[in-house]
């Protein structure tokens, strides 16, 4: 295991500590400021999510997938990422927890303190919340339900020190987003206690062709109370990602997904403009962290190494 320098021993007494639950960024929560130019800076703003290789979590492995290699287990996650892209900060999506027991946690915590590592953000995916209209659905017990079971998962993220937690809005109403923003209203109220940030991405059919309907959800709910998870290629075509960009990285705060779809010998992402989608986040003023969510063709160890090195390359 390769260790790092005091930067990356800060930032884990950071998360055992609370002091990234303060309402600062990562970045500011171990430098104070803007991180300096390097490649050592550069890895501070960066995270790599257990999406990215999905296929080898049985949980999320798809029937048609038949690449060789392990089977992963989420408690390997962050030695294995970290010997092999010098990455320290992870996103973990709930679908690849085996558990959520306290005994599990706790093992989870050890291995982020072993490697001197935080997780920056859960994506938490509730199963049958897309059916039965999740947050958005006209039936207030089934909104009670949606926040119930995200509450589970923003509990965990307290317990682990993780600053936020991805809560999908389920089938939106665009001419009704009032009972969409009440739900978000409770769940901010639950989490905000907990030093955890509530977030929504735009996927799903939700805010990718339309982003003034998640801009038009963050005012309803209140300055503050939820935050954007800009997802840098989850845009129908250019004029859509440029100007989704450009109106979810002012609401966004902790993380944004820096996506690979399909990135060439080159090393350039063919499916939509990647350093100007990196310029768009600079523009806003973003100094969270790029999180790599790798969904491209191949070997996807290979390509979260080709996202990571377009990522330095551009920050």
């Amino acid at each position: 295991m390769i260790r790092r320098d005091f930067l990356t021993r800060l930032a884990a007494g950071a998360a055992s500590t609370g002091l990234l639950h303060s309402g600062k960024t990562l970045a500011h929560a171990v430098q104070g400021s803007a991180p300096p130019a390097g490649s050592a800076a550069k890895l501070e703003r960066i995270s790599i999510s257990t999406w990215s290789l999905h296929n080898y979590f049985p949980s999320t492995r798809e029937k048609e997938f038949n690449l060789p290699g392990p089977m992963l287990a989420l408690l390997d996650f962050p030695e294995m990422i970290v010997d092999k892209y010098k990455v320290h900060h992870f996103e973990f999506c709930t679908t690849h927890f085996a558990s959520s027991e306290p005994s599990y946690l706790q093992e989870i915590k050890s291995r982020l303190v072993r490697t001197h590592s935080t997780v920056v953000n859960m994506p938490a995916d509730i199963e049958g919340l897309w059916d039965q209209g999740g947050l958005s659905d006209p039936d207030p017990k089934k909104r009670d339900w949606a926040v119930n079971a995200y509450k589970k998962w923003i509990d965990v993220a307290h317990n682990l020190g993780v600053k936020s937690v991805r809560c999908d809005p389920g089938k939106m109403d665009p001419k009704n987003l009032e009972r969409t923003a009440q739900s978000y209203r409770a769940l901010a109220s639950y989490a905000e206690p907990k030093g955890v940030h509530v977030i929504i991405e735009n996927h799903g059919g939700v805010g990718s062709e339309h982003p003034e309907e998640l801009v038009k959800l963050f005012k309803l709910a209140g300055p503050g109370q939820v935050g954007a998870l800009p997802d840098m290629g989850n845009f129908p075509d250019e004029a859509t990602r440029e100007k989704g960009l450009g109106m979810l990285f002012p609401y966004a705060h902790v993380v944004c997904h820096a996506k690979g779809l399909d990135i060439g010998e080159d090393g350039v992402e063919k499916k939509y403009d990647f350093p100007k989608a990196i310029d768009i986040s600079k523009k806003a003023g973003f100094q969270g962290v790029y999180s790599i969510e790798y969904e491209g063709p191949g070997d996807p160890y290979a390509g979260i190494q080709k996202t990571l090195d377009e990522l330095l390359k551009y920050l």
